[in-house]
């Protein structure tokens, strides 16, 4: 018999999850335990890989096989043995695939709670019969507006749009939103067969005809003529003679809408969508329900106009009647008390919503507007309402994207939680969660293969005694100081008239050729001035236009702005935006795809003697070309196992092994090594293996430079977190000949860093500057705002709240502002020795 485990500890023994070198750790259960280490050190793999992912797989043990494969599984992790390991439940930063009818509302389940009071306890219009519940939601057909479907915006395709340049005629291309290409000329081609004048102005043709060609829904077949003029094509059609092909026409608008509505290519759907106008709903006014619920009033106010209230003016409006009060037309007793539950259900769930710092959120927020640390913290709202008992919450960074003025109210929760006899299992680079838990596990001491060790567990101040942690120099001093030089502000980039959100007529004012922070609590405006207003207005005067939204009729209303620079536009001649997006979609996008070093690598294979001697060019060592893929798998690696009621198996490909080639490409080498071989190489020892080639050393000195060297450069894009993301682009920049006049937009990129990384990221930013450019970045890292040369901080609250320029100028200048919510934060910032 197995001895049992120590009561109050979880036993690790054999960790090998990726990096990890076959730890044995003891963890206690019931207290606050946070992993910490250096991005990629392994800290990760152990909590979430390993810890969550066996707890995961042995509930799952006990689900019946057919609903298994109904669930997302995280796999099975490469352990000897845990014992004591309670059932858990992950908190991560992962957003799922986003839709603007996932909202606040239905991520915390108030939604539901609010239409119940709707149906329950709402004001009705005389003569109306009761509605249930589900009508007052605009996603279900009984509840969404009939005109809309639920939408809230309309969208339609005039002639103004499709045809830009009525000057032109029909053979020009007037009609711009045809498909290019040959699929465009057959169009054009059938209406010669018609009879159409496709060489007169687009202008000069009669109203009937142009309307006819732009939004007729008939779609007659007629002969082609391919090649021939309007008079020979006229001739051939009175000869009857024998067509190029059959063509079928297909209007303008027709084609717009068919594209956009069932195209599987993000290309084509966003090429049609700059034809398409959309405009709020004239029958439900952008409330996205049907005239019938939005009759229903509580406290005044219709459903819709309710779920658009910051949180925190909703918890007053329910107060009194939580209290049993009054509240608008008479109720029945029956009504009153139903009123008087759910709002004292509702209020619960919001005071917790609102001590986690999103009281400045409305129920129809929707879900792809939020920060992962925002929705992480939704998440933990809803945990800490359940009353779970006993469980490991592993939380992923929740201080990430949080202001240290929210942190007291995060700290409270995970208290709360502790206190209710729950476990939790927090990866955190914060030094203050790290000084405030009960245990830390510090792994490292570097990244990759130079991590996977647990150097320290116990109690916070025991860490102080490891010299191998790269964590101790900064939670107990001794980390090298960083100089603080303020570079002098000649040229400024100054905003005024901005407004967008809850920015009203704000003016704002960025020194170029410097580095600036902008500050302020969740929710104060920041990212609605810089990541919105700012990068709009820069790029519109550069001609640059920001990215699209793939989806637009997931696209969120247009916001009320207004906004325009008043100088500094001559002292900026590019615009660079290095956001937190998936740098792919797919596996085939990696590291060293995005940042171009692959193909440089591609033509040293195909630069060998073996390659030549083959016949073998630079696109045979691609795994997105078939002629040197391997067949089987066609590039991707792996082939997917259907096992009927069980979940779908992902193995290797049975013919390359996951290699993803060709045997005949992988039969050349380079110095000893197949392109394969390449691909499993992390950034560290890749530097190593190019060190003789420029072209490939340079972008690979950058990634190690700015903490990336634990990354594989085969690495999927989709195993990449939000900031890896942020830096592989900003390192895909970096390697850039800098020719100074650009400015760089940043928001919040230490995410995810630990403080060692944090001050590599802050030498390439600061190396950026020093060529001449701007970097204004949004950063809640008070280390890192001590060091700018600018700050301007927004606030002083947030929501309704916030909106303001509270505070502008030096770090120094900024931290003695009685009205700013960062500057005693950012005082003790600059007080500290690093």
């Amino acid at each position: 018999m197995k001895p049992t485990a120590p009561s109050g500890f979880v036993q690790v023994r054999g960790a090998r999850e990726h990096n990890l070198k076959n730890v044995d750790v003891d963890i206690p259960r019931d207290a606050l335990v946070v992993f910490t280490g250096v991005s990629g050190s392994g800290k990760s793999s152990l909590a979430f890989g390993t810890l969550y992912a066996e707890a995961q797989r042995r509930y799952f043990e006990s689900v019946a096989p057919y609903a298994r494969r109904l669930i997302d599984q995280v796999g099975v992790p490469d352990v000897d043995s845990i014992e004591g390991l309670p059932p858990a439940v992950a908190l991560q930063q992962q957003r799922g695939t986003p839709s603007t009818r996932s909202s606040v509302g239905s991520v915390t389940t108030l939604g539901s709670l609010v239409r119940m009071l709707y149906s329950r306890a709402g004001a009705y219009p005389a003569g109306q019969g009761m509605l249930y519940a589900e009508d007052f939601s605009p996603n279900t057909p009984q509840g969404a507006c009939p005109n809309c479907h639920g939408l809230g915006r309309v969208y339609e395709v005039t002639e103004k749009t499709m045809v830009p340049d009525d000057s032109l005629t029909i053979r020009q291309r007037a009609v711009a939103s045809w498909p290019p290409a040959w699929q465009g000329q057959n169009q054009r081609d059938i209406l010669v067969t018609l009879g159409y004048d496709v060489d007169v102005p687009w202008r000069d043709l009669p109203k009937k005809q142009r309307d006819w060609i732009l939004f007729t829904e008939e779609t007659p077949t007629v002969p082609v003529y391919g090649g021939l003029t309007p008079e020979q094509t006229r001739e051939a059609l009175k000869r009857k003679m024998e067509p190029s092909y059959q063509g079928t026409f297909t209007g303008a608008r027709r084609y717009v809408l068919h594209t956009f509505t069932h195209s599987q290519s993000a290309l084509m759907k966003k090429r049609v969508s700059q034809f398409m106008i959309g405009a709020a709903c004239e029958v439900c006014a952008g409330k996205r329900l049907k005239p019938e619920a939005l009759s229903v009033t509580f406290a005044g106010l219709d459903i819709g106009e309710f779920s658009q209230l910051p949180l925190s003016q909703l918890a007053q409006k329910l107060k009194p009647v939580a209290e049993g009060k009054q509240v608008g037309k008479k109720l029945s007793e029956e009504k009153r008390l139903a009123a008087q539950q759910l709002a004292q259900n509702l209020l619960g769930r919001l005071h917790t919503l609102i001590d986690l710092g999103l009281g400045y959120l409305s129920l129809e927020r929707s879900t792809p507007t939020l920060s992962s640390g925002e929705l992480q913290r939704l998440r933990l709202a809803t945990q800490l309402g359940s009353q779970l008992f006993g469980v490991v919450y592993v939380l992923d960074e929740p201080t990430a994207g949080l202001h240290p003025a929210d942190g007291e109210s995060l700290h409270t929760a995970l208290q709360g939680l502790k206190a209710a006899g729950n476990s939790l299992f927090v990866v955190e680079h914060d030094l203050d969660t790290m000084a405030r838990a009960d245990w830390v596990v510090d792994v490292g001491p570097l990244a990759g293969e130079q991590g996977g060790q647990v150097l320290y567990s116990g109690p916070p101040k025991g860490l102080a005694r490891i010299d191998a942690s790269q964590t101790r120099a900064y939670l107990y001093g001794g980390a090298v100081p960083l100089p603080r030089p303020r570079r002098e502000t000649v040229n400024w980039l100054k905003l005024a008239d901005v407004s967008r959100n809850n920015l009203h007529k704000v003016a704002a004012q960025f020194p170029l050729q410097c580095f600036t922070a902008v500050t302020g609590i969740s929710g104060s405006g920041k990212s609605s001035l810089v990541s919105q207003v700012l990068l709009e207005l820069v790029g519109e005067h550069l001609g640059q236009t920001q990215e699209e939204v793939e989806d637009l009729l997931e696209d969120a209303a247009p916001q009320t702005e207004s906004g325009h620079i008043v100088e500094g536009m001559d002292h900026i001649k590019r615009l660079v935006q290095v956001d937190q997006k998936p740098i792919g979609r797919t596996p085939r996008s990696n590291l060293a795809t995005y940042t171009g070093l692959f193909d440089h690598v591609r033509k040293l294979f195909a630069a060998t003697d073996e390659a030549r001697r083959r016949g073998f060019d630079a696109g045979q060592f691609s795994f997105n070309v078939a002629k040197g893929r391997c067949p089987e798998c066609e590039g991707e690696g792996f082939v997917s196992v259907e096992l009927l009621f069980m979940p779908s198996v992902f193995s290797p490909c049975p013919t390359c092994y996951g290699a993803r080639y060709s045997p005949k490409t992988l039969a050349v080498k380079w110095q000893g090594r197949t392109i394969a071989d390449v691909l499993q190489l992390t950034v560290h020892q890749a530097c190593e293996v190019f060190a003789g080639q420029p072209a490939v050393l340079r972008p690979l000195s950058v990634l190690r430079d700015i903490g990336l060297g634990y990354l594989r450069l085969g690495q999927p894009a989709t195993e990449l977190s939000g900031g890896e993301a942020q830096r592989i682009k900003l390192a895909t920049e970096l390697q850039r000949n800098q020719r100074g006049a650009t400015l760089y937009v940043l928001d919040e990129p230490t995410t995810g860093l630990h403080p060692s990384d944090v001050d590599r990221l802050m030498q390439q930013l600061n190396h950026l500057v020093d060529a001449g450019n701007s970097v204004i970045v949004v950063e809640h890292d008070m280390r890192v705002v001590a060091q700018a040369d600018w700050v301007i901080d927004i606030g002083p609250k947030a929501g309704d709240q916030g909106g303001k320029v509270v505070a502008s100028g030096r770090p120094e200048a900024v931290a003695e502002v009685g009205q700013s919510q960062t500057a005693p934060y950012l005082r003790s910032a600059l007080a500290e020795p690093v």
